[in-house]
This record gives structure tokens, sequence and C-alpha cells, in this order.
């Protein structure tokens, strides 16, 4: 495993990061423990989940998870966020969090999914930073993050206070044309660096085609995507939310065959990326998810008809060619959804991709639904 520096905290993370947020079964404990066992065995030190994963479900399992590495001495850092703001609320949060964790204290404590600044100056209002420092000095939280989906320069409004230790952002080889900006105020900063959605929700592996320009022969797409981000050298911990123990050892190995590349050659490979896939939907549901402070009240579904668009985007627009069990361009879905858009644009508000929702909408609602060949299947 390789280790670096967390922004300018002293501790060495693993490179390879364990997200909690995807566990194919997340009611087998013991499943999901031998995970994190063969994570930690493997070097992996940072785990990251979140008090909204499974409903409170992944906090949990990291609890028993944490208690197994402790009895076999495997060294980790837990990692979690709050969407709360106040200090009565972000108190209560932490409280039941130690408590399904298992844990004294919480490493890295992230102030959780700003997408937007109307949003972050809100929370600052309500007294977010406050009950954080707050915390920091009881000895509750080790250090202050912030996790953020703004991108381009927005993000500098973030650090002005001075407070944070760490950001967790997205970051990767289908969209660091336009996040590239914001990883630069980051590292101006020299604040420890997380990157999430590292494979791009999936897009990544099930479309190797599209992202040849960051692989070396015989590499598989999921290595690849890793290592691109593993070559800028200000990236602390690439996190990735396995759904099981192979997708571990998958990547585990991706680490031990790694080979950096230089400042030069990694230029080079950017450069090569031609026409930025900014754009991709990564199937997040912020846009329809009542957290994220959104719910269309048309019943749109958008997140479907936005990986329905990947597919057109990516090349896919044949709609006899099916990528796995995703809904693909222009069929399976009743086009008068799409039609129900009133363009409000709240889930434009919500998206953190800012992704054009509205426009997609409408151009799907003028397809026409295929219908599959009489006898043949769908």
């Amino acid at each position: 495993m390789l280790y670096r520096e967390y922004g300018q905290t002293g501790k060495k993370v693993s490179l390879l990061g364990f997200g909690g947020m995807r566990f194919s079964h997340v009611d087998d404990h013991e499943e999901c423990v031998q995970m994190m066992v063969t994570a930690a065995e493997g070097g992996i030190n940072y785990f990251d989940t979140a008090p909204g994963y499974f409903e409170t479900k992944s906090e949990t399992v990291f609890g028993k998870g944490f208690a197994e590495l402790r009895r076999r001495n495997l060294p980790f850092y837990s990692a979690t966020k709050t969407y709360a703001s106040t200090e009565a609320t972000v108190r209560s949060e932490i409280e039941a969090q130690l408590k399904r964790m298992d844990i004294s204290a919480i490493d890295f404590y992230h102030i959780w999914c700003v997408t937007n600044l109307e949003n972050w100056f809100k929370r600052k209002n309500d007294g977010v930073l406050k009950a954080f420092m707050k915390l920091k000095n009881e000895g509750l939280i080790r250090h202050i993050c912030i996790s953020s989906h703004l991108i381009r320069d927005e993000i500098k409004e973030l650090l002005l206070d001075g407070v944070f230790e760490g950001v967790l952002f997205g970051y990767s080889a289908y969209n660091f044309q336009t996040r590239q900006i914001a990883f630069d105020a980051i590292r101006e900063k020299k604040l420890g660096a997380v990157v999430m959605n590292p494979l791009g929700g999936g897009v990544i592996p099930q479309n190797p085609g599209k992202f040849g320009f960051m692989l070396r022969p015989g590499e598989s797409a999921t290595a690849g995507a890793l290592r691109f981000l593993w070559d800028h050298p200000e990236i602390s911990v690439t996190l990735v939310g396995f759904d099981n123990i192979n997708h571990v050892r998958e990547g585990l190995a991706a680490v031990e065959g790694y080979k950096p590349r230089t400042a030069e050659e990694l230029a080079e490979v950017k450069a090569r990326a031609g026409e930025s896939l900014e754009g991709i939907c990564t199937g997040c549901s912020y846009c329809v998810d009542a957290e994220a402070g959104f719910v269309c009240a048309h019943g749109v579904p958008i997140p479907k008809y936005m990986d329905s668009y990947n597919q057109k985007l990516l090349g896919g627009e044949d709609p006899n060619d099916p990528v796995g069990s995703r809904l693909y361009w222009h069929w399976k879905l009743e086009q008068s959804d799409a039609g129900k858009c009133t363009a409000c644009g709240l889930c434009e508000k919500a998206c953190t991709q800012h992704i054009n929702i509205i426009e997609r909408l409408k151009e799907i609602a003028t397809k026409k639904p295929y219908e599959p060949p009489k006898g043949g299947d769908e």
C-alpha cells in the first residue's frame, strides 16, 4: 500500500480508501466486516461512511468492523459526515455516530454535501463552524473537514474561514477539466484532498473504450481510472465504494501494480482526453432526493432518464445494445413522463454535476419510444 500525508495534519493515509456507501449486502455484517478486514490487511487505513448510507446501517457495520480491526491490531482512521448545522443537531448526530461506530472520536468529520453557496451560507449562519470547533476542542473530532460538490472557483468560498484541514470532493477521469480550478484551490491551501466517485459511479469501468486516453497496455478501466488520480501527488485518498470483497481485492491489486507517471506524462494524458466528458450523470439521485432538498412534484424519474442519456453521450444510442441492467437510450421509459417537466429548475439546482437536466428531458420527450421486434426479448 502507498501512503500520503493528509494535508498538514501529520497523519499518513492510504492512497486507496474504503467507502461504505455501496455494500451489496449491508445486513450481512459478517460479510461486510470481512471486506473491511481484507482491506485493512491490504494496507487500507482510511474508512469513510455517512449517516445517510443505508439509513445509518453503514455506520453500524463500521462499528462492528472497527471492533474487529482493533482486535487484530490493524490500524484505521474513521471518517464520517453530518448534514446538521446547528450546535444542538450536530451534537445529537455525532453522539449517535460515535455509539454506532463504537469509537471515542472521529478522525475526519465532514460538513456534508455542500451543493451550492446559498446552502453553505445558511449552514454557516446556523453556526455549523462554531459547533465543529467546539467538538474538536472537546476531543470528539480530530480534524474538521468538508464534503463539497462545488466546481470551478466556487469552492474557494468554503476555504476562506481557514478552519478546514481537508476536503472531500469529486474529481475523476471524466470530469477533471471542469474540476481543475477547484482542485487547484484545495492544493493551494495544502489541505488533505480525498476524491469521491473516482470511477464516475461505475460509468468508467462500464465504458472502457471512451477512456482509452488514460489506459496503459493491458490495464483495466478500473485500475487506469484510479492510477490516473494517483498520478496527482496532492491527492491524499481515492475513495472507492466497494460492493463486495472481490472489488476490494481489485482495488488493492491496482495499487500493487502502480507505476507513477511524471508530471509531463500526466499532462500528456490530460491533453489526449480531447472533448470533456463532463456532463455524464453519476446517478447520485440528489435531483430527486428529499434529503438533498428536492423531490420532483410531477414524479419524473430524472435519474433514470439521465442514465439513459448517458448512453447517448457514450455512443450507445443503439436501443438493441443494452448496458448491463441499466436503462438505455430512448426506450423502457414512457416519453410522456419526460414531457411532464415544467422547467421549474429545482432539479438542476440540486444537481451536483450541474447537468442541463431540463434540456435533456425536452430532447427525450421528443424521441419515439423503442418497440422491440415482435417475438424478441426486451
